[in-house]
């Protein structure tokens, strides 16, 4: 019925390591008192699937119905004597890719459903898996299987948090491109299109991380009453690295409207150059068609229409008027 769509593994207290459980098996696997059932669904589709979690876990409808439309902001919610907890995994290549992770626990169990991206990296359970186990291995935890529960659920945040610090650190890769584009001589016409991108997925990532800090605050708050205070300890550590996230968020949205507001200037100011060379050529080019304009009237008692060295004369004024204009426009630093 489940087999191929999820996986599942327990932990006993008091034993390294973990146990395979076969997924069609997994109330028989339930122990609150004495191990820890963890179960992972990758990219659920069928909801006959996740609706046989019903009879073996007691998930309400309500809940199964989120984790199949995966459109959930951000929260924790308590439903009876178990939480659904909806988080967001950012991941950054050409763009920011958010993809829902919802999370469901109770005493004795720890439920994750992934949903897929485009051509993205899910979270890494081995790494979810080792930062667990070596808690366990740590606090030499025995006979306390909500106190095991709780530093899984903190080794979960634990990964997607430093997922967030991996998208902060490709951000200032790109911004620093940026950076030296926008202050080159000739910034090309894409940089304004570039800006506005990073600056796009920098909402995505906020998004995604700002409502982190009420959901762990209400994990640090006991909320969740079965996670016990060993595991809390920890979720104070995840608190302050969400809150540096968020900082480092709004530090990079304010240098992109920075680098957007320093292109718009340094656009302006070649603007400003090209203006003064059109002027400067103008002004030089306007004497000279001033001289010939009038020399080209053709007056019958014009000064000099007879004169032999006239048109010789016309030519020198119109060159020299040019050459002194140019160089008073080249001092000035207009050409």
């Amino acid at each position: 019925m489940l087999r191929g769509v999820i996986r599942a593994w327990r932990y006993v207290v008091g034993r390294d390591g973990r146990e395979d459980v076969d997924p069609q098996h997994l109330r028989d696997a339930l122990d609150p008192e004495h191990a820890v059932l963890w179960i992972d669904a990758d990219s659920p589709t069928d909801e006959a699937e996740l609706h046989a979690l019903k009879g073996d876990l007691g998930i309400g409808p309500t809940v199964v119905d989120a984790i199949l439309n995966p459109r959930e902001r951000t929260k924790l919610m308590r439903y009876g004597d178990y939480f659904h907890v909806a988080v967001h995994d950012c991941e950054c290549k050409e763009h920011v890719q958010s993809r829902e992770i919802d999370i469901v626990t109770a005493p004795g169990w720890l439920v994750t459903v992934r949903h897929p991206s485009d051509d993205g990296t899910p979270v890494d359970l081995d790494e979810v898996a080792r930062r667990f186990e070596l808690q366990r291995q740590e606090h030499g935890i025995a006979g306390q299987s909500a106190a095991e529960q709780g530093f899984l659920l903190w080794a979960l945040f634990d990964v997607i948090v430093d997922r967030y610090f991996e998208v902060t650190d490709a951000f200032d890769d790109r911004l620093d491109t940026i950076e030296d584009v926008v202050f080159s001589e000739k910034p090309p016409p894409a940089v304004p299109r570039e800006i506005f991108t990073v600056r796009s997925d920098l909402t995505t990532l906020r998004r995604a991380a700002a409502p982190m800090r009420e959901v762990v605050n209400a994990i640090i708050r006991k909320e969740i009453d079965f996670v016990a205070e060993d595991a809390i300890v920890h979720f104070h550590d995840v608190y302050d690295r969400v809150l540096r996230v968020g900082d480092l968020v709004e530090a990079q949205r304010d240098l992109v409207t920075g680098l957007l507001e320093a292109n718009l200037a340094v656009t302006s100011n070649q603007l400003n150059q090209v203006m003064k060379k059109m002027t400067s050529w103008g002004a030089i080019l306007i004497v000279a068609t001033l001289i010939a304009g009038i020399y080209g009237m053709n007056f019958r008692h014009m000064p000099e229409l007879h004169w032999q060295y006239g048109y010789l004369m016309a030519l020198g004024l119109m060159a020299v008027s040019t050459f002194v204009l140019y160089r008073m426009f080249k001092r000035r630093d207009w050409l």
